[in-house]
């Protein structure tokens, strides 16, 4: 009997539980129901001026199911990527902007949507500099730096005129040196195991593909050394000669790898932005 009573209980509590839910979902479809766009698009507005982004977004996304063809859809996409990147949300907001891009290639708004894409996988220094800390730096790519180095670089090559060129070459100096340095500190690390020819090749990688980073100093040095190493004095005397052409007395030949400044001295934002 009581066993009974148990069970017919716990059914009714979630029956209870069910209708509450459907209850909650159906207030949050309610609260959309029949609103044109522009309707929904200014209460999207009104949130975001108030900062809550997460009701904004479930109004921009209506606006974008309920009218695909109108021009409140391709604004509400800018918004979209927008106020994903305000909630902390970088995959969304990447995933809206490419998605933009995409399907409008000629829109006007094309140069914000790669500033932002830029800004959203722009990682901080000071959280670059943690990533870097207690684990094989050759398992930590930067690929958010290369996305952010990317979208920057087509907005500065397509729309040169861009009001936000200017800021966008600022950071593409600072990425373009950042990323230089931790090829670096790759190679380093492999030479520093004995990966001679892994240390060659990310050297090479610098010099190949970031002209005139300071990062091509040590990045010359680990080279002439993997090349001792490997037994291959005709190449090491090579990178020892450029080395001498382009940083007469370098100060690797006095302190070797280890520099003063310790493992990510290279790495100095202030470079740039003071």
């Amino acid at each position: 009997m009581h066993k009974r009573l148990l069970r017919t209980s716990l059914i009714a509590l979630g029956c209870l539980t069910i209708a509450g839910c459907s209850s909650m979902m159906t207030r949050e479809a309610d609260r959309t129901a029949g609103m044109s766009a522009p309707q929904l698009y200014q209460e999207a507005r009104d949130n975001v001026r108030s900062n809550d982004y997460k009701t904004a977004r479930t109004y921009l996304e209506a606006v974008e199911a309920r009218y695909p063809y109108s021009s409140f859809a391709q604004q509400s996409m800018i918004d979209q990527a927008y106020v994903n990147w305000k909630d902390n949300e970088p995959e969304k907001a990447v995933a809206v902007i490419d998605r933009f891009l995409r399907l409008y290639p000629s829109h006007p708004g094309t140069d914000y949507m790669l500033y932002l894409k830029g800004l959203v996988t722009f990682t901080p220094p000071s959280s670059y500099l943690r990533s870097l800390t207690g684990q094989d730096p050759s398992e930590r790519d930067p690929k958010g730096l290369r996305q952010s180095y990317d979208a920057f670089n087509e907005l500065v090559q397509r729309f040169p005129e861009s009001r936000y060129s200017r800021d966008a070459r600022q950071r593409l100096t600072w990425l373009v040196s950042t990323i230089a340095d931790n090829e670096v500190n790759v190679a380093r690390y492999y030479y520093t195991r004995h990966a001679y020819v892994a240390a060659i090749n990310r050297s090479q990688s610098v010099l190949k593909d970031f002209s005139g980073v300071a990062a091509a100093e040590p990045a010359l040095y680990i080279m002439m050394q993997s090349y001792q190493q490997l037994g291959m004095p005709d190449q090491a005397n090579d990178a020892k000669r450029i080395l001498d052409q382009n940083y007469p007395n370098s100060k690797y030949y006095e302190q070797g790898l280890e520099s003063s400044g310790g493992w990510f001295s290279w790495i100095n934002p202030a470079r740039v932005f003071n």
